[in-house]
């Protein structure tokens, strides 16, 4: 991808910004931690969640986020019915803890445990 694509806000890059952030969370889970990512999507479509991992009997949902909206309509809808231990966001945003959700910055996949 030519760099200006990155630094000049490419249409092309604006359009599928979403789906790369995905793809990278999707690689960085695979090669830095020992976690397989799963897709959930729910029984009647309404929702889906990028992501989920298995901890022991733990199951975690994780959200991707591309932007510094953090809005997880889908993640707080899946959370409401399944009432997970965690949910956990990745995004541009700096590490916070809410009281649903935590939110990891996408540079630090690598020390998810």
């Amino acid at each position: 991808m030519d760099v200006r694509s990155l630094l000049d806000g490419n249409d092309i890059f604006v359009e599928f910004k979403g789906a790369l952030t995905e793809q990278y969370v999707c690689q960085q889970l695979l090669s830095e931690t020992s976690y397989n990512p799963y897709y959930f999507t729910s029984p009647s479509n309404r929702y889906e969640i990028d992501f989920m991992i298995q901890k022991g009997r733990e199951v975690i949902p994780l959200e991707v986020k591309a932007e510094q909206n953090l809005q997880s309509k889908s993640l707080k809808a899946y959370v409401e019915k399944y009432h997970p231990a965690k949910a956990i966001r990745f995004s541009m945003s700096d590490y916070q803890e809410q009281e649903w959700v935590t939110n990891i910055p996408l540079f630090a996949i690598r020390w998810l445990t």
